[in-house]
């Protein structure tokens, strides 16, 4: 996968954490992660309760071992490398943050249907 390509899905991971979190847990602190792929480092900072923290770690690890090209869906992945428990705290975390974010765009379509010219 190129570096693009790897930016690109940990800022989507960035934001589905940051909605799950935010909305369902409590005590979140602040952490900078500097995430190394291919000849680039990437660093996010992020404010997510400590359970968040030790899985979007473990999802970072996994994008960065994963020998797929093109990369596809982990949950179209002909070699799935998440143990299954991650596996499905990740797909309840992806499903209630996608749902949120389509709920969102949905909501921000029909303001601006609204909306004065």
């Amino acid at each position: 996968m190129t570096p693009e390509k790897f930016e690109n899905e940990i800022k989507t991971l960035e934001k589905f954490f940051t909605i799950f979190c935010h909305d369902k847990h409590k005590g979140q602190f602040s952490k900078t992660y500097h995430i190394p792929y291919k000849n680039k480092t990437f660093t996010l900072t992020l404010n997510l309760c400590e359970e968040c923290h030790t899985l979007i770690q473990y999802s970072f690890s996994k994008l960065q071992e994963c020998p797929n090209e093109p990369k596809p869906r982990c949950r179209n992945c002909p070699n799935p490398c998440y143990e299954k428990n991650k596996y499905k705290q990740m797909a309840k975390m992806m499903r209630y943050s996608g749902m949120k974010l389509g709920v969102t765009k949905a909501a921000k379509k029909i303001k601006n249907l609204f909306k004065k010219k």
